[in-house]
């Protein structure tokens, strides 16, 4: 089965995280997206803008 993939590392700022994410769904990847900035970040995603999403979608990896 092929997954969704993210790497916290490859979002601008964020290059020393060693955050990686793989998921089922899209739906399921950006729950853990949104938690690990939480908890890691100490980031609040309800505040995240649509700049700052859309840099996030374009950086999930989606199976080919």
């Amino acid at each position: 089965m092929a997954y969704c993939t993210y790497a916290c590392k490859e979002y601008p700022g964020m290059e020393t995280c060693p955050g990686r994410f793989e998921a089922e769904t899209e739906e399921e990847l950006w729950k853990h997206i949104e938690l690990h900035a939480s908890v890691a970040h100490k980031e609040d995603p309800a505040l995240w803008s649509s700049e700052d999403r859309a840099q996030v979608e374009a950086l999930i990896r989606r199976p080919a």
